[in-house]
């Protein structure tokens, strides 16, 4: 599917009905902006389900472990990057 839209004074673009239609889109939906310095992606940011949370979690347990993770060693780092961050 293929349209043109204008850009704004303020730099806002309003995307087409037929386009926010399909893929459930609405006031307040927010996008990861990408670009390879030529062309821009807009990549809807969905909230997983709790099913995709719960999943996530599993996951990331089940490499700290493999990885030999200590609790510790986790929060550690979570700190680290959050402190990181903030710069």
């Amino acid at each position: 599917m293929a349209t043109i839209a204008a850009m704004s004074s303020r730099g806002q673009i309003v995307l087409p009905i037929s386009i926010r239609r399909k893929l459930n889109l609405g006031e307040g939906s927010q996008f990861l902006v990408l670009t390879d310095n030529e062309n821009i992606l807009l990549k809807p940011v969905r909230d997983p389900s709790l099913d995709e949370f719960y999943s996530l979690i599993e996951q990331a347990q089940k490499t700290a472990r493999q990885l030999g993770l200590t609790e510790e060693e986790i929060n550690a780092e979570i700190k680290s990057m959050r402190a990181e961050k903030r710069k």
